[in-house]
This record gives C-alpha cells, structure tokens and sequence, in this order.
C-alpha cells in the first residue's frame, strides 16, 4: 500500500463537516482562555475565551474540564495554522434568539442577573441573548441610582423582541404594578375602619407621611400623628420606620390613618384632673394678642386669657410671658364637650370682690372659638 493512498483512507475515516454546521466536540485540552476539542475530524477544534461566552471574566478551566462533551458550531474548517475554529457562544445565541421569542410570544417571565448598568438602563444576559431594560421600565417609581442593581438577579418580560436589530427590550416595571395591584386588592379586603395595622414609612412631608400598607399608602395627617402639637413631621418621623396606625377613614383608593388611639386620648380622665378650681402647671405653648394657650399635657392645651394673667393690665401675652415658660394657675372653666379649658393666675389670689367681677366679665366676653380659630389659622 502506497503511503498516498494510505493518507487518503485515513482522510476518508474523518467525517466532513462544513461552516456553520453545528457540530459535538469532547474537551480533551482546557485552558484558561482556550478550549480543545476533538470533533472526529482531521484537525482538532479550538474554542477560544471570545467564543465561548460574552464574559470576559470568565477562567474557561473554572467552567470546562477534560472529557465533557458540548454542542459547538463550525465557523472555519481550516484557518492558517489547519485548524477548525468553533463558536460556543454562536450556537448559545441561536437557541437564545428562539428562547426569547418564546418567551415574548407567552409573555413568560424571565429571570437573570444584571450584569452592566448603564446610564439608561439595565442590561441582562438570557442564553448569550443581552436583553435591554429601561430606566423608566425598572421599577414604577423614578430612580436615580441604579447601581444598586449591578449583579442581582431581577425578574421582567420581554416587551420587544427584533432578532434582526438585536434589538431585545424587558420591562420589569410591568410585573411590579401587576404585583402591587394584586396586593393592594388582597389589602383592601382585608382592613377596615377602626383596625390597627402596621406600615412602614415611605415619605414624609409637611403635611403628614405615607405609610405603606402592603399592597397601597395611607395618609398619617399631621393633625393625627399624635394627640399632642407636632410641629414638624420631619422630627417626628423618619423613611423606613416601621409605625402603629389605626384606620380613620377608606375613600375608594385613599386610606387615611390616624395615631390617635382611643385608649392614649389624655381627654378620657381629664373632668377629674382639670376640674374647676384645681390648681394646674403647664408651658406656653403658643400666643396670640388675645391670650396664652398653656401645653398641660401632650393633647390637651387650655386657654390662659389676657386678662387672667396679672392683676394689672397687660396689652399681649408676649409682653409678660414667652413660649415654653412654665406657669402655675387655676382652672376657672372646663368644657368637656367641646375639649376647652380656661384658666387664670389671678385666681391664685384672693381678688376683691370689684375685681373678681371684673374677671368674670372679661372671661364671659371673651369668644374662646375665635382665638383657637385664628390660632389653628396661623
């Protein structure tokens, strides 16, 4: 047998194979930015870092070892050095390509790791297939900073599938709205007015805070943050404190909250403590030219009238007085039903008796509902 025809029977024992044909190779060499595989052809197949997977971080003796078997596709059949080069990653996007239309004609969701964000968005990796998400379709509220996504695993849809622009977008948005909209049903079912329920805080303003719910926000009024005065619900609260709160009130969507509960309302066994002719102490708490509303606990405040400050006539309350001084005085009236309290330092003293009817007038002509009008006003 001639050593020409001898060649010629071994070149018929490999098979042929042609570019672009997909092809099983089995790892007989690995290293950490190339891979050998013999493919049952004349020339071995290389496999490069580049080939294999989108990640260039990736050690390929990390992920491969000698004796595995792996689907390639051909991409030349003889380069300069005789050699078959191969694509792993080629192959992977092809089937990618077919699983993500899949998964955009069913609308399945989809899970992957977010492996670069960028200035507008999110980008994550299906089966080598980069698939784009939005800024304004990572989440249902505007967020600044997406970092904090960098290497988490997130769930979305595909929303837009174009194989021939590798044009691929996913939209996470949608499956956080649908989630909060099953929520918030589930919550509405379940609370009523009256009930006690906590919630976390999600934003404070001047005017109050929204607590989350699980599932909607509910309005915590600064007038119902506390049965006493808060100045400032920035003082008060803070995003991400987790609160007690009673539902006030169920409007459609709207849930207004309150943290006044019935059972710390400082009114309850005030006839006994504030009842005419006790002596009290309390501070100023705020004045208007009509008189002084003295702070005897949180919730309760009562009116200290100019002309019941000192036996002497005194033009304003600020002229004698100042805000968070302490006073000691008389209860002179209390209204439990309409939660107003009078009081006078004169009465600590024995008046004559001109005087005391002078008192009386100036106490009887006085129109309590008007000041606390204009006080609440300012």
């Amino acid at each position: 047998m001639s050593e020409q025809s001898f060649e010629q029977m071994l070149n018929e024992s490999f098979k042929t194979i042609h570019t672009g044909e997909v092809v099983e190779g089995t790892v007989i060499a690995v290293k950490p930015d190339e891979i050998i595989l013999n493919i049952g052809y004349k020339s071995d197949g290389i496999l490069t870092k580049n080939e294999y997977s989108n990640d260039s971080s990736i050690d390929l003796t990390q992920v491969v070892k000698e004796g595995d078997t792996m689907d390639v596709k051909v991409l030349k059949t003889n380069d300069a050095d005789g050699q078959v080069i191969l694509s792993y990653k080629r192959l992977a996007l092809d089937r990618g390509n077919k699983r993500i239309e899949e998964a955009f004609n069913n609308q399945e969701v989809l899970t992957a790791k977010v492996v670069q964000v960028l200035e507008g968005g999110l980008t994550v990796v299906v089966d080598e297939v980069r698939i784009f998400i939005p800024a304004s379709l990572v989440s249902d509220t505007y967020e600044k900073d997406l970092s904090k996504y960098e290497g988490q695993e997130i769930q979305f849809v595909v929303t837009e599938y174009n194989p021939k622009r590798r044009r691929y977008i996913g939209n996470r948005k949608m499956l956080i709205t649908a989630e909060k909209a099953e929520q918030a049903k589930k919550l509405f079912e379940t609370i009523g007015v009256g009930d006690i329920v906590e919630g976390t805080v999600k934003n404070v303003t001047d005017f109050g805070a929204f607590i989350d719910l699980g599932g909607a926000d509910g309005l915590l009024h600064i007038s119902e943050m506390s049965w006493g005065r808060v100045e400032n619900p920035k003082k008060t609260f803070k995003v991400g404190d987790i609160v007690k709160v009673q539902i006030k009130g169920i409007d459609g969507n709207k849930i207004a909250l309150s943290r006044k509960f019935d059972d710390e309302n400082p009114w309850k066994d005030a006839e006994t403590k504030y009842a005419v002719g006790n002596e009290v102490t309390g501070k100023v708490a705020r004045m208007t030219d009509f008189g002084a509303f003295i702070e005897l606990e949180p919730g309760i405040d009562a009116l200290l009238h100019v002309s019941q400050i000192a036996r002497e006539h005194i033009e304003k309350p600020a002229d004698v007085l100042s805000i968070g001084q302490e006073v000691t005085a008389r209860i002179v009236d209390f209204n439990e039903a309409d939660r107003k309290i009078s009081l006078s330092i004169k009465a600590l003293t024995a008046p004559e008796k001109e005087d005391e009817a002078d008192d009386n007038a100036d106490v009887a002509s006085v129109d309590i509902d008007k000041v606390i009008a204009e006080q609440d006003a300012e």
